[in-house]
């Protein structure tokens, strides 16, 4: 082994000969190089195996702990969509009735079974079946309700008109279908062509008069059947012939004066609470079409009605009224409108009338009792709150019973609303 000595000069390079020492030191650097190297890898190589290892374990445990928080986030999805779909079955009436009961009537459970959609799951809604409409406060009178259900299928039905309005009444409304037919009234030969039917008697053999203390017209003219209908099956004698055309206060608008003040035409309208329909008649003398709701209160106002030639809608005033935003003329309403019990009650039936009044559409309340002063100053504030132009606005004075009592006539105007 020799060293290498650049001598810078002459151009030469001369080797010298290595010496025992030095050879021993050059063997001894050698060693201590290799062995610190060993000594390094092994160190690396253990450290780095322990840092795999923890790592690993680290990672695992990292991925347990996500694996864990996955899985409580699905479940509590899940149970957030068990809870919507219960809440949805609950306010859709999906589960309202224990059909196990063993007091309900056969075909209410035949009714009430739920249906599949015909094309599965509506991506939408996520729903995937149908459910038979049914007012939900026909459950808390289920016997009722079953009573009016127990019928033989594709037999006559029982005469229980009655037992179905008093449902009505109780909040079960719409009532279930029935596979039944109905007690039919023939009417061959007693109705009179439209329009002279408008304003002709009604014979009493077009009525069924089951289930009502007067058994005839005439008998129902010497009652008074509300403060708007006092002898108002008399198309001949009395006042009911002479009504918005003839007037007996200054709260007597007559027809012809309200239908100037249409804007855009008065075509449609509804009367709410229409009484014997004589409304929707002079309407119907004028070329306008009014839909009567009505129930039969006493007396058989609907086929009453419908014998003139008119349209009378059963249901009462505490339901949604069937029919879209904005689409009537005119919506006429008397005293009916006071439905009693608490100012929010009058509220919801009066925002129910804005919604199917079109902008510009006339509201005329008819002779409204004002009770007290505490309905006085909830209709008014409430007729401000739905800013109406007043066109017309009268309050006077009415006898009844004997009493004179304070009531209120007003053709209001519906505003375009942005």
């Amino acid at each position: 082994m020799g060293s290498v000595s650049l001598k810078i000069g002459d151009g030469t390079a001369r080797f010298k000969r290595a010496t025992f020492c030095s050879s021993a030191a050059n063997i001894l650097m050698i060693f201590s190089v290799i062995t610190t190297n060993l000594f390094a890898l092994y160190a690396f190589t253990a450290s780095s195996n322990h840092n795999q290892t923890q790592l690993l374990h680290h990672n695992n445990k990292n991925f347990s702990l996500i694996s864990e928080q996955v899985s409580l986030i699905l479940r509590e999805i899940d149970s957030s969509q068990k809870k919507l779909a219960q809440m949805e079955k609950e306010l859709l009436g999906y589960e309202s009735f224990d059909l196990s009961r063993p007091n309900i009537a056969n075909e209410l459970k035949v009714y009430l079974q739920h249906h599949q959609l015909p094309l599965g799951k509506d991506s939408k809604t996520g729903i995937t079946e149908m459910v038979s409409s049914v007012g939900h406060f026909c459950e808390k009178n289920s016997d009722l309700l079953s009573q009016y259900m127990n019928y033989k299928a594709y037999g006559p039905c029982y005469d229980d008109w009655s037992v179905a309005q008093k449902l009505i009444l109780k909040g079960c409304e719409p009532l279930p279908r029935r596979r039944c037919f109905t007690k039919t009234v023939s009417k061959v030969g007693l109705l009179h062509p439209f329009p002279n039917s408008l304003w002709k008697p009604i014979a009493n053999k077009t009525v069924n008069w089951s289930g009502l203390s007067c058994k005839n017209f005439p008998c129902l003219n010497g009652k008074k059947l509300g403060k708007d209908c006092i002898g108002c099956f008399d198309l001949v004698n009395g006042f009911e012939n002479q009504r918005f055309i003839k007037g007996r206060s200054k709260n007597d608008f007559l027809i012809d004066d309200v239908l100037v003040l249409g804007s855009g035409g008065i075509r449609i309208g509804f009367d709410v609470g229409g009484g014997s329909g004589t409304f929707a008649a002079r309407m119907a003398d004028r070329n306008v079409t009014v839909i009567s709701a009505t129930l039969n209160i006493d007396a058989p106002f609907s086929e009453f009605i419908a014998a003139r030639g008119l349209f009378p809608l059963y249901l009462s005033l505490d339901h949604r009224f069937p029919f879209y935003d904005n689409v009537f003329d005119l919506v006429h309403a008397s005293s009916t409108l006071d439905v009693g019990g608490k100012p929010e009650k009058l509220e919801f039936l009066m925002f129910d009338i804005d919604r199917v009044l079109r902008p510009g559409g006339l509201f005329w309340l008819d002779n409204f009792y004002y009770a007290n002063e505490e309905k006085k100053k909830a209709l008014t504030q409430l007729i401000e709150w739905f800013g109406y132009k007043k066109l017309k606005w009268v309050v006077g004075e009415k006898a009844d019973n004997g009493k004179s009592v304070v009531v209120l006539s007003a053709v209001l105007q519906k505003p375009v609303r942005v």
